[in-house]
């Protein structure tokens, strides 16, 4: 008796097996507000700083877009603070000093449109002379070869020319492009403007949204890929790291102009935006389920009830699906298994409460059926 006891006891959770109640409290609670993010619900957005007219030619908002998109993974800002130890009397004393923020790594498809090499060809380009000299006659157009005839001789990286009076070409500018003090965006006398003006981590969740920008970044590194023959499933990228002079923080809300909200994501050139048959009211065979007949019914009702064409239509769309969806159906059988599965949730959720509020089994006289001969009456002592 004492070890079926002590099994039914383990089995409904009394002080080993407990039941989910505590992770529902935690974590569905106030529309899942403690449930952890998914890693995979993010989106990127680089800024292309379209102030600057060279830029301004090459890329467009839809362009700048793509970058993004084409993002496979990215680290969200990280700081490193320096705190210095001091000493007050022999007691410890801990005096920020500065903040660090430390370089962000995103990851790129290599993809067949070049987008992201391109991308990264024009930065070379702009920031530095060196991908503007041209090798045997051949233009510097984003690393293509382009055509070799009628053009004449570029510059001689072949020629051994240290001594000599004149180089080949007379070409002298290499490297870093600083330019002069009237060289900065749209003619302003700010110097050279940024590439990125910045780079806007979204990270989504349950219909909202927050956001890291990281403001005036540059690259610090940035590598291809390996080709490798024994890698015959493998997919090349490209990996790039920036540094950055500060983060803002932001959140709001996904909404239907999550195109202006979230720049670049939810847009129709990239995005499917139809929405699945299974969400329309009337669209799954359900009589109180999401899209189901239930909602069908509201939904009839509301179009209606607009008082308009559109309105009209709608209904009768809506009345259409619901026709297709439950011709040839039993009605009644599908509210049957409903009713049951409900009842089994209602059962699932509130049994084991019911057990522990009942330890000793119903009292004399009881028709108690849930807690009668299956829940033993545990031993006194026990």
């Amino acid at each position: 008796m004492a070890f079926g006891q002590d099994f039914l006891k383990a089995f409904f959770g009394n002080d080993y097996l407990k039941d989910y109640t505590h992770a529902s409290k935690t974590f569905r609670s106030n529309g899942y507000e403690n449930t952890p993010k998914l890693k995979f619900l993010f989106h990127v957005y680089l800024t292309v700083n379209l102030q600057v007219p060279a830029l301004r030619q090459v890329y467009t908002n839809n362009e700048s877009a793509v970058l993004g998109l084409l993002c496979k993974t990215v680290d969200l800002p990280r700081y490193q603070i320096d705190v210095e130890v001091l000493n007050q009397y022999n007691r410890k004393r801990l005096v920020q000093k500065k903040i660090n923020y430390q370089p962000v790594t995103l990851t790129f498809h290599d993809d067949n449109g070049n987008a992201i090499r391109n991308m990264w060809y024009n930065y070379y380009a702009y920031y530095y002379k060196d991908a503007n000299q041209p090798y045997k006659g051949v233009p510097a157009q984003s690393g293509s070869m382009g055509v070799n005839r009628t053009l004449t001789q570029g510059f001689g990286y072949n020629v051994m020319d240290i001594y000599e009076n004149a180089r080949t070409g007379g070409v002298y500018d290499w490297g870093y492009i600083g330019e002069s003090y009237s060289d900065g965006a749209s003619g302003s006398p700010s110097g050279k403007a940024r590439f990125f003006s910045d780079i806007t981590i979204f990270g989504f969740n349950q219909h909202k949204y927050v956001t890291y920008t990281l403001i005036n970044p540059l690259i610090s590194e940035w590598s291809h890929d390996t080709y490798n023959y024994s890698e015959g499933g493998g997919t090349m990228e490209n990996r790039m790291t920036i540094q950055y002079e500060t983060v803002k923080y932001g959140e709001g809300a996904i909404g239907r102009s999550t195109a202006g909200t979230v720049p670049g994501f939810g847009t129709p050139e990239y995005y499917d935006l139809v929405k699945s048959p299974l969400s329309r009211p009337g669209g799954t065979q359900s009589i109180l389920g999401q899209g189901g007949l239930l909602d069908a019914g509201i939904g009839i009702f509301e179009d209606l009830n607009s008082k308009s064409l559109a309105g009209v239509v709608g209904a009768v769309q809506t009345a259409g699906t619901v026709y297709n969806t439950f011709k040839g159906k039993d009605l009644r059988s599908i509210a049957r298994e409903e009713a049951n599965l409900g009842l089994k949730e209602v059962v699932r959720d509130t049994l084991p409460g019911v057990i522990r509020a009942q330890p000793n089994g119903p009292a004399a006289g009881s028709t108690n059926r849930v807690n009668s001969s299956l829940f033993l009456t545990p031993p006194k002592g026990r």
